[in-house]
């Protein structure tokens, strides 16, 4: 058979193609077994991979990454490759893994929906109810219960970044042991994503001049019990990150680059690019010689954090 799985859940993606593999016997012959492409080739290399003999085992696995997607591929090789697929022998799975879904008339997909011998499988990425719902149904696959917030919470903090709230899911039930439910406070406790948002909606709050919310999300951290110094570390940084991120973006960098060049997490890249625009380059070059005039001045002892951190909000909230 001819599997085509496209869209931008390629969590997902893996997952079924692990689940695949599992139906094909010993893991260890079929990784014998197994051919991958990860750039385009010409359609006599993916036929030789094809039509090989598996090696001591029912099935030979072909995998091929973004053939459709990546490049522009001319007519003649789309129309032999639909002429070869329905001829794909017995023992062989050729698989084509799509970071982006295919329009409905690509021929190769209108091929696998309609042959007997194929199979396609759209994975968009989730979001909203559907990304919590994911989150309730992981969190039960494991025998363990999550509060409808804590769910909201993670999401929140987190998006449409599967491997990330995976990995998160799995910390915050090795925490909890199988005992009780896992709620809003275990998700602050443990997820460093949860205090980085905090940051966002704090930094939110300054570029929108909102002087009240932004005082009471710092009175809120400190009366949580956080460490001052650890806050305005946090506070460091992400305004170190926003100049870096702004700086990119006014060269005409998008999030997708930027997270490339910066060496950071994709979501994260996305909500630095989104808040820079909050700030003109002057402005965060301003913040960010007040924040050294605080480091200074508390390593000194001239000043307090808390009474600094205080004033830091009031006066990059002012109208004036």
């Amino acid at each position: 058979m001819f599997y085509i799985f496209h869209g931008e859940d390629s969590h997902s993606q893996k997952e079924t193609l692990s689940s695949l593999q599992a139906k094909l016997g010993d893991p260890g012959m079929i990784d014998l077994n197994t051919t991958r492409f990860d750039k385009p080739m010409p359609l006599t290399s993916l036929r030789h991979a094809c039509d090989a003999m598996p090696f001591l085992a029912k099935a030979r696995l072909v995998i091929v990454s973004d053939l459709f997607s990546s490049t522009k591929l001319d007519k003649q090789f789309i129309n032999e490759l639909v002429a070869y697929l329905p001829q794909l022998p017995e023992t062989t799975r050729l698989v084509f893994l799509e970071s982006k879904s295919l329009p409905g008339r690509h021929p190769v997909l209108k091929l696998a929906q309609q042959h007997e011998q194929g199979y396609a499988k759209e994975f968009p990425r989730i979001s909203g109810s559907s990304l919590e719902r994911w989150v309730r149904q992981r969190v039960a696959q494991k025998e363990g219960q999550i509060s409808g917030q804590a769910v909201q919470m993670l999401v929140g903090n987190i998006g449409s970044e599967l491997p990330i709230l995976e990995n998160e899911i799995e910390k915050l039930l090795m925490y909890k042991g199988g005992e009780g439910e896992i709620g809003v406070k275990d998700v602050a406790l443990l997820s460093p994503y949860a205090a980085e948002a905090n940051i966002f909606d704090l930094v939110d709050a300054v570029g929108n001049r909102d002087s009240r919310k932004a005082a009471v999300l710092l009175h809120q951290k400190l009366g949580d019990g956080d460490d001052p110094f650890f806050l305005f570390s946090m506070l460091i940084r992400q305004f170190r990150l926003l100049i870096q991120v702004k700086e990119l973006a006014d060269l005409g960098d998008r999030p997708p680059a930027i997270s490339k060049q910066l060496k950071m997490h994709s979501f994260v890249a996305g909500k630095l690019h989104k808040q820079c625009q909050q700030f003109s380059m002057v402005q965060l070059e301003q913040i960010y010689r007040h924040l050294l005039e605080i480091d200074i001045g508390v390593k000194t002892g001239r000043k307090d954090l808390v009474t600094s951190l205080n004033l830091l909000v009031a006066t990059l909230t002012s109208s004036d």
